[in-house]
């Protein structure tokens, strides 16, 4: 075995392929830190706690750090939420994380970041609570939505391209919610229980590709990890973050997660944000100031506490004279500047959400709707507009219309919502008559427009967000009967799902269903992304980034309702899971049909370097159908046996755009961050000798080349 550093796996960027993490004219942390400690050096214990303590939601922002002195240091301003800007005007809509992962992209991946970045920026918000990152362990969890699905790998890729993203912008990013943060029942109150080699090797892996990626902040979570509340637990605040991964940002606290003010300070927590009910009290900064007088905190820690939240400010730039005044909600020009942020932000929206609709079927070639279509009938309440106010549910709070975001904390106000009736309209032209209904209930009306349509679209949605879980993974709104009811009455039947996470598909055996389509939950641009790949515009390409099962119980992990539980599936999150227990589901993680095919040559694998392994596998990737297309080649792992590994780890993913009828090459590197396992009893990550396995193809399931090669 080749035992290697912690830092030196963590914090090497190499072997992600990805670009530095700061833009050149960001500051180093060294640099960062010189100007924050000459800053706190001059204040006062008072003014140092009122910098490393929220003043809850304030004026505009969600949360402030608390007025140390104007001519000193500025109030700073953190805003909701990993979509975009919450609680805002004037501000764009955009995919949920769940969505964007769907691309399987990281330049859709780092655009999203560079464009919310830009927009938080634009409102004079120092501080992005975003983005949300933890990897679904249930599909039943209400916040699935928010982060990038249920691997690992995946969700490290689209963390470290997100926080580039925003972070190039100057605004400073969080990475969310630090750990174990994977369900809402009891959320603040129960306890979960990770082994430490599962802590690493799944939970931990997309934090640590945030931080290399310089993430300024992380965010610490409501509940408890194996008996201590994660704000004030040392061995994930100290040990981890800051001795093995080499964090160098703040630590920020949940909006109500501080359960205690020595033990979450001593600890290595920095900032402490309180809850809204609580606004006015005052009570960890003055147990701190208390605290700290007493000896119970030492000055000294308080000071590291505020230097870092300075550090934050300074490595982003955020003290140049051109960063905007705060102006979230404005919308009356008499009372404060109105400053829409927008841009061409609808166009990356519309483009990288019809590059996430994930095609799961397809006989009989239904799809692209081509120009012999004369009757399209829409069915469902999904396929229309919100009868009200796009926005008049608190946080999103409702399921009318299409679904195209979540809800909760991290929402954004719509400015607009095209709806798919409406992106269908306008790509289908005054040529073709367009029937529909969005009543759910009256099956007899869904069959009768759908009878005479030469297609039938049926839509169905699932909703999810913060604060409860989902009770089941069925459809909303009587979607399954409504689905039976169209297939019942048209053989060219295409049904499309808006849906926070998987759901059960009872009617997936229907002959008549010939086309399914999955476009995750899309944001302002829904009905244009969807009637772009409806038509052929766009040749789909999004994969699946949780795996579909066939019952509900064929689910590694559900949820708890116990005040302390385990992590008992360990390592098998997800695919691994399905594997291992040879389960097969209804449509794998990494999943996705095209409207052209792709075949795969053998790969192979080459070893540049055993010391410090540096493996590099080639392969070429054929467009054999008659249309252009993107493919996305997955390349996954099989471990040697000793390692103790699941059967497979996804280690790379490209999307590669191919001419029809041509070929591209495709390459893959894998570096110890890659290739390496957490050795419990030497307490650092180790490369295990033996034999491994590259596999390459379209899905967890769908391996097309395989290869061998020894360490």
């Amino acid at each position: 075995m080749v035992p290697l550093k912690q830092v030196a796996l963590f914090i090497s960027c190499a072997a992600l392929g990805v670009q530095a993490a700061a833009s050149s004219d960001q500051l180093s942390w060294d640099k960062a830190y010189v100007k924050a400690k000459s800053v706190v050096d001059q204040m006062s214990i008072e003014q140092m706690v009122n910098l490393t303590t929220g003043a809850g939601w304030g004026s505009q922002c969600v949360g402030n750090t608390r007025p140390v002195d104007d001519d000193l240091f500025p109030v700073l301003c953190l805003q909701d939420g990993p979509i975009g800007v919450r609680l805002a005007n004037n501000v764009t809509a955009g995919l949920s994380g769940i969505t964007v992962a769907q691309t399987f992209d990281k330049a859709a991946f780092r655009d999203r970041g560079v464009y919310m970045g830009k927009e938080f920026r634009g409102k004079g918000i120092n501080v992005q609570l975003g983005p949300c990152i933890d990897p679904m362990r249930s599909p039943w969890a209400g916040r699935l939505w928010e982060a990038f699905g249920e691997d690992p790998y995946l969700a490290g890729v689209a963390t470290s391209e997100t926080v580039q993203g925003i972070q190039s912008q100057d605004v400073a990013a969080t990475i969310k919610h630090y750990i174990g943060n994977n369900q809402e029942t009891n959320r603040t109150t129960s306890s979960v229980v990770i082994d430490d080699r599962t802590l690493h090797e799944v939970w931990l892996y997309p934090y640590a590709r945030g931080i290399e990626a310089g993430s300024a902040m992380v965010m610490c979570s409501y509940n408890m990890l194996n008996g201590t509340y994660a704000c004030e637990n040392e061995y994930t605040l100290t040990t981890i973050l800051r001795d093995e991964l080499g964090f160098q940002g703040a630590t920020v606290a949940d909006w109500g997660a501080t359960h205690s003010t020595i033990d979450s300070a001593n600890a290595g927590l920095d900032l402490s944000m309180p809850v809204r009910i609580y606004e006015g009290e005052d009570d960890f900064a003055k147990n701190l100031t208390q605290a700290v007088k007493d000896g119970k905190v030492k000055k000294e820690r308080l000071a590291e506490m505020a230097t870092r939240v300075a550090a934050t400010y300074y490595k982003l730039k955020q003290d140049a004279s051109d960063f905007p005044d705060g102006a979230i909600n404005s919308t009356d020009p008499d009372s404060a500047p109105v400053v829409p942020v927008q841009d061409d932000h609808a166009k990356i929206v519309r483009d990288s959400g019809a590059a996430a609709v994930v095609l799961l079927r397809n006989e009989d070639n239904v799809l692209p709707l081509g120009d012999s279509i004369q009757k399209i009938a829409i069915v469902g309440s999904d396929g229309g507009p919100n009868p009200g106010d796009i926005n008049n549910c608190t946080d999103g709070a409702c399921d009318q219309g299409t679904l195209a975001m979540g809800y909760g904390s991290g929402v954004v106000t719509f400015p607009y919502l095209i709806s798919p009736k409406e992106g269908i309209e306008s790509a289908a032209g005054d040529n073709v008559e367009i029937t529909y209904t969005y009543d759910d209930y009256d099956l007899d009306k869904a069959a009768d427009i759908s009878k005479d349509a030469d297609v039938a679209l049926v839509f169905a949605n699932a909703i999810a967000g913060e604060g409860v879980d989902r009770a089941n993974l069925s459809l909303w709104h009587n979607g399954d009967d409504l689905i039976k009811a169209v297939a019942d009455a048209n053989e060219n039947t295409v049904v499309v799902i808006h849906a926070t996470g998987p759901v059960l598909m009872p009617w997936l055996d229907h002959p008549n269903i010939k086309a399914i389509l999955w476009p995750g939950l899309p944001g302002q641009e829904s009905g244009n992304s969807l009637a772009d790949v409806l038509f052929g515009k766009v040749n789909p390409s999004g994969r699946l980034t949780y795996t579909i099962a066939k019952n509900e119980e064929d689910y590694s992990a559900h949820i708890s309702k116990e005040a302390e539980f385990e992590y008992d599936e360990k390592l098998l999150v997800g695919y691994k899971w399905f594997e291992a227990k040879d389960i097969k589901p209804l449509f794998e993680f990494g999943f996705g049909l095209s409207y052209t095919t792709f075949d795969y040559s053998d790969v192979k694998a080459s070893v540049d370097d055993k010391e410090q392994p540096k493996v590099k596998a080639t392969l070429q990737v054929q467009n054999t159908g008659d249309v252009d297309g993107a493919e996305i080649p997955q390349a996954y792992i099989s471990f040697p046996e000793s390692a103790g590994e699941p059967p497979k780890l996804l280690r790379g993913f490209d999307k590669v755009d191919v001419k029809a009828g041509k070929k591209e090459n495709v390459s893959f590197e894998f570096g110890k961050t890659e290739l390496s396992i957490w050795d419990v009893s030497q307490r650092e990550w180790i490369v295990p000798s033996g034999e491994y396995t590259i596999h390459v193809g379209a899905s967890s399931s769908d391996i097309r080349t395989s290869a061998t090669f020894t360490l």
